[in-house]
């Protein structure tokens, strides 16, 4: 029987709070999460800015325990898959790839070639796809892939986006109905549906679909929780986690908040729709954050919807996937990696004095250039700054 890899692909977190800094420092080293366009100044950045944000994520992980639980969910979730997938027929071994802490994918691609697999599925455990988070892990695949003749050599099928996959549609409704039967009054419970962000820039100058997958997503869930309740809700879709100046997909999840406490909504159901384990986002920005300014905005009931994790319906949901993956014709790892060469750090908006969207954006691109112009000559010593008597 051929032997099957299946390769799972997360983000990555740190486990300690001494993690936190390196974790950080990986991260925004990605010109997928943040690209210059200077690239010589990416790996400065990500140390000033890993620095500079060391320690109030060092509090947010304390207030969690101490450290992200996602590798010790990832793993869970890994064995379910494996167990699924051995009950069905296949002799199937599941293995790690974190993009930015370990296990990183060199570690996975080399218990993949020990164990002696014939072919690999490669799962990306983001629903949807998105240049910063499935597309960075394909790209830092193919990479690995290329130099790497032993590796080249076993076949590999991807599976780029799963976001209208029965499986976990189904599993999203489920975990959604609970929270929303336990309110008094059901059928007005307000859905709040809150995605992480990504740079606007990247939807409108790259193509990246994340924004209609994320859009589209959230419609079939709605309409089969409709079937499932055999009520309607109303619902809101937003988005979080954004960094740096730079315009992010809007409606921003705090502001989103406030609204809906000015309009008197008593129960709220929080769904974060594109994670499907617990980590950082959920168990800190959500539940502390999120939950202390929706209250204090005036919405009295706050109930999240926790992640998918180990969901009987989900991880079965994966197994569907996987199967269908080795049946369908494949998508090689060159067609799942296939990005924009370039993506701009900034959408190109015409210059507007004033106080609105457009200056905001250019008051972050003039904050850009002017941190660049510090940070080198504070690193080198020399420059017109230095020659002026600033520095």
């Amino acid at each position: 029987m051929e032997k099957v890899g299946v390769l799972l692909m997360n983000l990555g977190g740190p486990e300690r709070i001494k993690d936190v800094g390196p974790f950080l420092y990986n991260l925004f080293s990605d010109p997928e999460i943040i690209r210059l366009p200077i690239p010589f100044f990416q790996k400065p950045l990500a140390w000033l800015i890993s620095t500079l944000r060391s320690t109030k994520s060092q509090e947010a992980y304390l207030s969690i325990g101490g450290g992200s639980p996602l590798r010790r969910i990832t793993e869970q979730q890994a064995r379910e898959l494996q167990s699924k997938l051995r009950e069905s027929g296949l002799d199937a071994t599941t293995y790690i790839a974190m993009r930015y802490w370990h296990p990183f994918t060199e570690s996975a691609i080399a218990d993949i070639k020990a164990d002696g697999i014939d072919q690999v599925v490669v799962l990306p455990l983001y629903p949807h796809f998105s240049i910063s988070t499935s597309g960075s892990s394909f790209r830092e695949l193919k990479k690995l892939r290329d130099n790497d003749e032993e590796f080249k050599k076993i076949p590999i099928r991807c599976i780029r986006s799963w976001f209208d996959q029965s499986g976990y549609i189904n599993a999203m409704v489920e975990l959604i109905s609970e929270q929303i039967l336990l309110c008094e009054n059901p059928s007005s419970a307000h859905v709040f549906f809150t995605a992480h962000g990504v740079p606007k820039s990247y939807v409108e100058e790259a193509g990246d679909p994340y924004k209609k997958q994320i859009e589209d997503c959230s419609s079939l869930i709605v309409k089969e929780l409709e079937k499932h309740l055999n009520f309607s809700n109303p619902y809101t879709l937003s988005y979080q986690s954004r960094v740096g100046p730079e315009e992010w997909l809007k409606p921003y999840t705090e502001e989103v908040l406030e609204e809906l406490g000015r309009s008197k909504i008593e129960d709220l159901i929080v769904v974060p729709i594109s994670f499907v384990g617990e980590h950082i986002e959920t168990l800190q920005e959500i539940d502390i954050e999120y939950r202390e300014l929706a209250v204090s905005s005036g919405i009295k009931n706050f109930r999240r919807v926790k992640a998918l994790n180990i969901n009987t319906t989900f991880i079965n949901g994966l197994k569907d996937l996987v199967i269908s993956c080795l049946d369908e014709p494949i998508v090689n790892l060159d067609q799942a990696s296939e990005l924009p060469a370039k993506v701009k750090l900034y959408p190109q908006e015409k210059w507007q004095w004033g106080w609105n969207n457009s200056s905001e954006v250019w008051n972050g691109r003039v904050a850009m250039i002017i941190f660049l112009i510090l940070f080198v000559e504070i690193i080198s010593g020399a420059g017109p700054l230095h020659k002026l008597g600033i520095l």
